[in-house]
């Protein structure tokens, strides 16, 4: 289990590498590089020797401390290279046949000399890095050679005698160790005991009790509580007091086992012997407290409404007695690890105990898995339910961890003892990395989606002061919360990591992180995180300015001008996209990429351009077109085939065109343009109203006339000027038809204003005994092989 411990530990150097490589760096970064020289050669001398597991991680922390500080001093050399350069080039090329002024002579062959010291300063530094970089993939090949030894060393096999013969031969040597390594121990606490119980001791012990009980509960009612008064939401409430647990169910017995050692060690009870097996009673205290406290929180046995995971009350009660199993293994195992190193007992005895290590490691596995299968069972018995099966994911873990365990138990017959423990330790390790980062992701996304929401006090306070809306709040909280869960998925990674290589897998993990950081060359274009962070920022910040702009744009100099609301908007869609182009630029150009790769890049892109994106290519240019010459305007009344509406809004793709059932027609800009569409209201925004009938031949006109001019008079959306007009159009089969005219203010009133003067027509007509109706007609059959239609009289009904 030593390798589960190593972990923590590795996690924290490995993070605090970048720190600890810029603490107090010297002024001068040459002097950074030559001591990152020295380092990486003293390194690479102690290399040479035979290590340990601790000490390669030491070198290995340190060669990764060099080559940072290599790396960002040859960071800082290039820009001081730069600068020679830019004032190498102000003095000009040297022109052949003038002879310089002195000085200025002088000041060639100072910068000249000062560019070769910073040059060559960059290349050692550079060298520098790559030799770190050697350096470290040696240590993991060494590393990752060392685990690979490990795992296929053979021993004879548990079934086999010579196991038990080598065995029951080295019992008496190692039992002699141990009586003596107890004896020192014993005769140590006898000698400090004669005068009393040191009080060192007691103190220690004292404050052991009050953290391991009466602390340990009042701080976990004390959390309950506190949130159960002020937590806002039941999923938070319930993230955070899970993770509550697991920090005080971790934190109090370490602190208790840590207080009782160092009670006794400042007693002098225990010899400097026993220093390794104390460390390994804090340690196994902490790892099996930290298995206690994250399982008990996850099942949460006797708070069913407070637990996170989606798990019956059976299954919680089923499976916590095992967690409490699984927390005993381990600290039984780190303990007996501990006790075998300070004791050194022989080989054949450190395989046995690991034999009987990795059977109960595999046995609690084959238990956990049977209980979980017993179960699941049982609720499909109770269920009765074709939908009630495991899912696959879960029952493809399931088979392959029956798999593994199968496989361990036939390699530790074989005498693959060391292959057989890890295994098991692998198996557990995953399952306690899983726990913790289903845990934590829950936690993160409650956290960042309470945080920002639009109804929480952040979401409102920038909602009301800063202006974002509150699904911009609302998104950002979600991808935030993507973010911490990125994150948390990384450094489970490295925790996954850390058993293959006994704890560099952190280390490895993060250095290869650190080398990314520092980002790749693409095209004379450096990308790293820190560059596209930067980016995004320029970015962000570019286009809160056109936001700003736009908005005094909008609101305070177009309406102070002459321009009509078509025009204003055209003008605001321009200077948006325009301010919009230029935050881009800026923030690519703050990549480090210019305007001249843009512009090759765009002339790379226009064959592209031109058959796959022709389309919206020529939508766009239409688009313009539409803004700078207004054939179209926001507020036009058009007809676009046989539809025809308001337009409501033009942008670079696409116009769109409220029709009169409240629907909304999206016309591409290129159909404005190159088809025929009718505008009734580009030069004038009158509507014309267009009534036509007929009337019997010989009623009287001018009554007609009358009756008709007197309606579009009464008729309150008829306008005076135009002045309305009846006019006698044809005189045809005995009637005479009429063509009249009148206008409304706008094309939006002819359908109802023309409705109200055929009703308010109708009327007059049938007080006056007019009759507007058709031209009556007359069949008659007349002998012979053909029909004749001949116009009845005047007062003859049709036949």
């Amino acid at each position: 289990m030593r390798f589960l411990l190593r972990a923590i530990p590795f996690l924290l150097a490995a993070a605090s590498l970048p720190a600890a490589a810029q603490v107090a760096p010297p002024a001068d970064p040459a002097v950074q590089i030559v001591q990152a020289e020295a380092e990486l050669r003293a390194i690479d001398r102690g290399l040479d020797t035979r290590l340990s597991s601790d000490e390669r991680s030491d070198l290995r922390a340190r060669a990764l401390a060099a080559q940072q500080a290599a790396k960002s001093s040859a960071g800082q050399l290039d820009d001081q290279l730069a600068l020679v350069d830019a004032r190498i080039a102000g003095l000009g090329p040297v022109t052949e046949g003038v002879t310089e002024a002195p000085e200025i002579q002088q000041q060639r062959k100072r910068l000249a000399s000062e560019r070769a010291k910073v040059d060559a300063a960059i290349k050692r530094g550079r060298l520098a890095d790559v030799e770190a970089q050697q350096l470290i993939d040696e240590m993991d090949r060494s590393q990752a050679e060392q685990l690979n030894e490990t795992l296929t060393s053979r021993v004879d096999s548990p079934l086999a005698p010579a196991f038990w013969s080598d065995l029951l031969g080295a019992f008496p040597r190692d039992l002699r160790k141990v009586d003596v390594f107890l004896s020192q121990g014993v005769e140590q606490i006898g000698k400090h005991w004669r005068g009393g119980l040191p009080w060192q001791a007691l103190l220690g012990m004292v404050a052991a009790f009050l953290l391991l009980f009466p602390l340990r509960v009042a701080c976990r009612r004390l959390g309950q509580r506190h949130l159960i008064g002020t937590a806002p939401g039941h999923r938070i409430r319930r993230s955070v007091f899970a993770l509550w647990r697991v920090l005080v169910g971790t934190a109090s017995p370490l602190l208790a086992a840590l207080a009782l050692v160092q009670g006794f060690q400042w007693a002098g009870l225990f010899p400097e012997r026993w220093s390794d097996l104390l460390g390994g009673f804090v340690a196994a205290t902490g790892f099996a407290a930290f298995t206690a406290a994250l399982t008990g929180a996850l099942l949460m046995r006797k708070q069913a409404s407070w637990r996170l995971a989606p798990l019956s009350d059976e299954t919680s009660a089923h499976l916590r007695p095992l967690t409490w199993v699984l927390a005993g293994i381990a600290f039984v195992s780190i303990l007996l690890d501990s006790f075998n190193k300070a004791v050194d007992v022989s080989r054949a005895t450190i395989s046995a105990w690991q034999m009987t290590e990795a059977l109960l490691h595999l046995g609690w596995i084959g238990a956990f898995l049977l209980a979980l299968g017993r179960m699941r069972a049982r609720r499909a018995e109770l269920e009765d339910d074709k939908d009630s099966h495991t899912g696959a994911g879960l029952a493809v873990v399931t088979l392959v961890t029956w798999v593994l365990v199968i496989l361990a138990l036939f390699a530790l017959t074989l005498g693959y003892v060391s292959l057989s423990l890890s295994v098991a330790r692998i198996v557990i390790w995953l399952g306690i990395v899983a726990a913790a980062l289903y845990l934590l992701l829950g936690t993160a996304d409650d956290a960042a989606t309470l945080l920002f929401n639009r109804d929480s006090r952040l979401g409102v306070a920038l909602v009301r002061s800063v202006g974002l809306r509150g699904s911009l709040v609302d998104q950002f909280g979600v991808l935030f919360s993507g973010l911490l869960r990125i994150t948390l998925v990384l450094l489970a990674l490295a925790m996954l990591m850390s058993p293959f290589g006994g704890g560099e897998g952190i280390g490895s993990f993060f250095g290869r992180l650190a080398t990314a950081a520092q980002g790749i060359e693409i095209g004379g274009v450096a990308i790293s995180p820190g560059a596209i962070l930067r980016s995004m920022v320029v970015l962000a910040i570019g286009l809160a300015l056109v936001r700003a702009f736009m908005s005094w744009l909008e609101k305070r100099y177009l309406p102070a001008t002459d321009l009509d609301g078509s025009a204003q908007n055209s003008a605001s869609l321009v200077a948006r996209y325009v301010g919009i182009a230029l935050a881009i630029i800026w923030a690519l150009a703050s990549l480090g990429i210019g305007v001249e790769r843009i512009a090759l890049l765009l002339s790379a892109l226009s064959v592209g351009i031109g058959f796959g994106l022709q389309a919206i290519t020529q939508n766009f240019v239409s688009g313009l077109i539409l803004l700078a010459e207004r054939p179209i305007k926001i507020g036009d009344w058009v007809r676009v085939g046989t539809d025809e509406g308001d337009v409501k809004r033009i942008s670079v793709r696409s116009t769109e065109i409220t029709l009169a059932d409240h629907s909304t027609l999206i016309v591409p800009n290129s159909e404005l343009i190159t088809k025929s569409v009718l505008n009734k209201t580009l030069s004038s925004p009158l509507g014309r109203i267009q009534i036509q009938f007929s009337v019997a031949l010989g009623t009287d006109v001018d009554s007609v006339l009358g009756i008709v001019l007197g309606t579009f008079a009464g008729e309150s959306a008829v306008i005076e000027a135009p002045a309305p007009a009846a006019y006698i159009d044809s005189i045809t089969d005995g009637r005479v038809v009429f063509n009249c005219f009148a206008h409304v203010g706008s094309p939006r009133e002819v359908y109802r204003a023309r409705s109200r003067i055929f009703i308010e027509l109708l009327r007059r007509f049938a007080e006056a005994g007019i009759d507007i109706g058709t031209t009556a007609q007359r069949l008659e059959l007349a002998p012979g092989e053909h029909l004749s239609f001949a116009p009845p009289e005047a007062s003859d009904p049709a036949t």
